[in-house]
């Protein structure tokens, strides 16, 4: 297994860097492949998406992590939605066009705000994926259950997973049970229990961090195999 660091085009002006890491089945073209998308407070080192991008190319599919601009410029507040979307589908692009394998099935992943911003750019039609992964999706904020953000989800036509804690401050889960209710295109649930918005659970619970990772790689490659074999 191998890791490429990279970097994508954005604009004529702006690049950011990326991570391709590799099954260890060398090939030119493998039957799908994930970009992942951190979340608003980490980057694409963060450790679940580390561990997600190394599971998944154990499992054979190459996977293609990337940074937001504000996070390569070292800044700590997202980018503008309009940049941030423009982000995401060059690195679709640089998958789809220049990156050294080829993949026939697209599939788009992200930790929170990552997710959400993918989910958006599927709503209108615009994301080049056949289907979505949500690492924590960011239902409403964590003061105010109130303020759901749901409307574009019913607009998206792919099948989606959606992982989600018990414990998750911005994803109540009775709420998000009434939206997937509501999906127009298949979908599932894999419920974390005890974990937050990070997957994190408690000690109490003998639970290791590794132990969540692998549950969610494992049920991740279950869904890839069931939806894009």
């Amino acid at each position: 297994m191998d890791s490429i660091r990279l970097t994508i085009p954005v604009s004529k002006d702006e690049s950011v860097s990326g991570i391709l890491t590799m099954p260890a089945d060398k090939k030119k073209i493998y039957n799908a492949g994930i970009i992942t998308a951190h979340g608003a407070g980490n980057d694409m080192e963060n450790d679940l998406l580390a561990a997600f991008a190394d599971g998944m190319a154990q499992a054979g599919y190459p996977v293609l992590r990337f940074n937001f601009p504000y996070k390569e410029k070292g800044l700590n507040a997202p980018d503008k939605p309009g940049i941030l979307e423009d982000t995401w589908t060059a690195a679709c692009r640089y998958f789809k066009e220049d990156a050294p394998i080829k993949v026939k099935h697209l599939i788009a992943a992200g930790k929170s705000m990552g997710g959400r911003i993918a989910s958006q750019i599927a709503a209108v039609g615009k994301l080049p994926a056949e289907g979505l992964i949500f690492l924590g999706y960011p239902l409403h904020p964590a003061s105010d259950r109130s303020k759901v953000r749901d409307a574009h989800l019913y607009h998206v036509e792919i099948p989606t997973l959606f992982f989600a804690g018990t414990r998750d401050t911005l994803c109540d889960l009775t709420i998000l049970q009434s939206v997937l209710d509501k999906l127009p295109a298949d979908w599932e649930l894999e419920v974390i229990e005890g974990g937050d918005h990070s997957f994190h659970v408690p000690k109490s619970m003998g639970i290791s961090e590794s132990d969540i990772f692998h549950r969610i790689v494992t049920r991740t490659k279950q869904w890839m195999e069931t939806n894009f074999s």
